[in-house]
């Protein structure tokens, strides 16, 4: 099957995506077509996506990052997406032909690594960056390139688009190592520092314990780290 076709079934039907298993067992999620029509409004609101978009995937379709934060919403409207494997100095040669990609931390360091990078111009480019620690150097070199970008926190569980920061050229950038966002797309509330979610882009009906330690300061969350009795 074509995969455009692949991704408009899956809007239709719905699909299993695995977890990464970097936090304990990787497990296998039920994503309802209810809940990806929820994500996938989410996702387009906070990244702008319409059908004029162009997005450069380049992580992987079988986890939530590549196949939920903008593949999937932008398919939902038509617009123009391209799938490829992550290559740093293929991404940095092409991306002025896109309006938007997701980078996981280490992608995105990846990319500041190359000789290129240095005289790269991402005016009118948004890039999203979640999966682990965003720091605010990520977030610096990218914004001075010209870049919309945005620090994001979700799950498979739960968005991925569900808590996040938009940092723009000439925006002051705190130090931190840890910044998850100072919006939330779904209800949150802490139990003993640990962060429960509940809304419309989680797939459990119930509020869900995350296993995440947040800290809220000037309005924005900081991750601290897992709840060690929830990995399992």
């Amino acid at each position: 099957m074509e995969l455009n076709e692949h991704l408009k079934e899956i809007l239709r039907s719905g699909t299993v995506l695995s977890t990464s298993g970097s936090t304990g067992t990787p497990k296998r999620i039920k994503q309802p077509v209810h809940k990806l029509l929820a994500a996938n409004s989410v996702a387009r609101e906070v990244q702008d996506i319409t059908r004029t978009s162009r997005i450069l995937t380049v992580c992987s379709l079988k986890h939530a990052g590549g196949l939920l934060a903008q593949t999937l919403p932008a398919i939902e409207v038509d617009a123009h997406v391209e799938v490829q494997g992550f290559n740093a100095f293929a991404w940095v040669r092409q991306i002025t032909d896109f309006t938007h990609s997701h980078l996981t931390p280490d992608m995105a360091r990846a990319v500041m690594k190359t000789k290129g990078f240095q005289d790269l111009n991402l005016s009118g480019i948004i890039i999203m960056c979640g999966s682990d620690r965003v720091t605010s150097t990520i977030i610096q070199a990218f914004v001075d390139r010209g870049a919309t970008f945005i620090a994001n926190w979700g799950m498979t569980e739960v968005g991925p688009v569900a808590i996040n920061k938009t940092y723009k050229p000439g925006d002051i950038i705190n130090n931190t190592e840890s910044i998850m966002g100072d919006t939330c797309y779904c209800d949150i509330k802490f139990v003993e520092n640990e962060l429960y979610v509940h809304g419309d882009i989680c797939v459990y009906n119930d509020w869900f314990p995350t296993g995440d330690i947040v800290q809220i300061a000037d309005r924005d969350l900081y991750y601290m780290g897992r709840n060690n009795a929830w990995i399992k």
